[in-house]
């Protein structure tokens, strides 16, 4: 058995993988097609959503939930799907994800109602969750005042 404690050898100190900037998300692959029927709750849900620690370029994991209220238009699943893979290299911080994976929705959908919630895996010890949710604050971007 080898003793690791006293090696003096700093294993993974300081290293950091390579990641993406957060240009790399792809807003051009989603679609939309019209909708005109009864009001409803669209929820979409995947466990697969990854992004990466800006600190180490480590991958955070979460499910991902996306509920809304449609106003004319409905996203398309497989476009949602490549957008949502998008995210995989880039390095953002998980309470910027959720609120970016929102205002990227918000904007292409105008819907009635939208919900985004992630739930990460645990981290550290730490259970963490983010919701960005319309009916609870109004709707700006994370980057503007007010």
């Amino acid at each position: 058995m080898v003793d690791f404690t006293n090696s003096g050898t700093p294993y993974a100190e300081g290293r950091v993988l390579s990641f993406e900037s957060q240009d790399k998300i792809d807003t051009a692959v989603l679609e939309t097609f019209p909708y005109a029927g009864p009001t409803q709750i669209i929820v979409y849900d995947t466990k697969e959503f990854t992004a990466v620690c800006p600190y180490s370029g480590l991958p955070d994991f979460a499910t991902l939930r996306i509920e809304y209220v449609p106003g004319r238009t409905i996203v398309e699943l497989k476009s949602l799907k490549y957008y949502i893979v998008s995210f995989r290299n880039v390095g953002i911080f998980q309470e910027p994800a959720t609120a970016r994976i929102y205002e990227d929705l918000w904007k292409l959908l105008q819907p009635q109602r939208l919900c985004v919630k992630t739930a990460y895996h645990t981290r550290g010890g730490i259970d963490a969750s983010c919701v960005v949710d319309s009916k609870q604050q109004p709707v700006q971007s994370v980057g503007s005042k007010g």
